[in-house]
């Protein structure tokens, strides 16, 4: 196949709206810092919480939160794998979650969101169960 300039112009312009996000969202993904790290004190340290313990084991630490920005759970895990098995667990649950590195913020949207702009991370959904009214 010939590439013609059309076909060049239209590859930079798709190009270039990719890596400009398109404006949507652009300016919060830019405000996302780089992920914190550290123990579940330092996190909760890290958005001004006073974590209340719910679990304190090996594999896992889990404490409910709350700031000006919601109340949350906030969890860390010895291991990615414990993590990411916690996670998919969880997420048939629904809800929406902040992940980063061996921890998880678990909270409303607007609360993780607004997590993010600390410690950084990605967000995930759980699964919406809203489409399953039942019989």
């Amino acid at each position: 196949m010939k590439v013609t300039r059309p076909m060049l112009a239209a590859a930079a312009a798709a190009a270039v709206l990719a890596l400009a996000g398109c404006g949507s969202g652009s300016d919060t993904e830019a405000a996302v810092p780089v992920t914190a790290t550290g123990s579940l004190e330092h996190l909760a340290a890290e958005v001004k919480c006073a974590p209340d313990m719910q679990t304190d084991a090996d594999e896992i630490r889990q404490a409910v939160c709350k700031n000006p920005d919601g109340k949350f759970i906030l969890a860390t895990f010895a291991t990615d794998r414990g993590q990411r098995e916690w996670i998919n667990s969880a997420k048939d649950y629904g809800g929406h979650y902040l992940v980063g590195r061996k921890w998880v913020a678990v909270g409303e949207n607007s609360t993780v969101a607004a997590l993010r702009t600390t410690l950084g991370g990605d967000i995930e959904q759980g699964t919406d169960h809203s489409a399953h009214t039942g019989h």
